[in-house]
């Protein structure tokens, strides 16, 4: 249980470091940017599947595939967003993707939905909008992204969870990452070379990304969802404390009250599935 939460922990901070690069990255077009992400991962995963002899194609290629172009939309979405509003606000709006995800689950996987959870999605949207009605910083079309980033997401979160008896878990990683990989190449004529000390920033990016996958799923596997999943909002504490000492982005009491509206109502869902 103890190193649960503890890998946990180091998921969390590993995670918040990646969306910190991909807002320092903003000299860079923001594809460009989920192309480091994808590749710096792939390119330890791809060998690490051969030498284990997993699967690279599935049996599910199309549900595979589906949860690769979505994930790739939905990062990409993400980025764009984190690099126009600050990157605490882009994070706790991003974590309003629990809700598509059990919406979706509801309607395609036939799971059931407890009454106090629609409330506590209700509570989350409302945090969601009580950040976009005080918060000027977040425009309308930033926070029309990352609201359809997260319903995205949550498409992912549902298939992902279809998938998981029937693929390994890096055949489904992989897929994300080639699809992000190949579809950033599509912008390919916005993309500029890295120079001097970005270097280092680019190929991080992917390697904190591969290490918080890996931690997140070390860490479901070790301890009960019900005491893992909380620490994960971590990474909302990580990035609200890097935007003020590295980009000076600080909040009012509406927009932090937004934010716990947010995270309070995500709690909550975890609190009642486990009850």
């Amino acid at each position: 249980m103890g190193r649960g939460i503890v890998y946990m922990l180091i998921a969390a901070f590993a995670f918040a470091w990646m969306n910190l690069l991909a807002k320092y990255l903003d000299a860079f077009h923001p594809l460009q940017v989920v192309f480091f992400r994808a590749f710096g991962t792939f390119i330890f995963i791809f060998p690490y599947m051969i030498y284990k002899r997993v699967s690279i194609k599935g049996t599910n290629v199309f549900w595979l595939s589906l949860r690769g172009v979505l994930s790739f939309i939905s990062l990409a979405l993400f980025f764009m967003v984190i690099q126009r509003i600050p990157l605490g606000s882009a994070v706790a709006l991003r974590y309003t993707a629990p809700i598509f995800s059990v919406v979706f689950a509801y309607f395609f996987l036939k799971e059931k939905v407890k009454t106090w959870q629609w409330v506590a999605f209700i509570i989350s949207l409302i945090g969601a909008f009580v950040m976009k009605g005080v918060d000027f910083r977040i425009d309308t079309l930033s926070f029309v992204l990352i609201l359809l980033s997260s319903l995205l997401v949550g498409g992912v979160f549902t298939i992902v969870r279809y998938l998981g008896s029937r693929e390994h878990y890096l055949t489904i990683i992989n897929y994300f990452m080639v699809f992000s990989i190949v579809g950033s190449l599509f912008f390919v004529q916005h993309w500029r070379m890295p120079i001097g000390q970005e270097w280092w920033w680019v190929c991080s990016i992917g390697v904190l990304g591969l290490v918080g996958q890996v931690f997140l799923t070390r860490a479901f596997q070790l301890a009960d969802t019900s005491t893992v999943a909380p620490i994960k909002y971590m990474e909302l504490v990580y990035a609200l404390l890097f935007g003020f000492f590295l980009f000076g982005e600080s909040y009012g009491v509406w927009p932090v009250i937004g934010m716990c509206l947010v995270v309070l109502g995500m709690l909550l869902n975890v609190w009642i599935k486990q009850r």
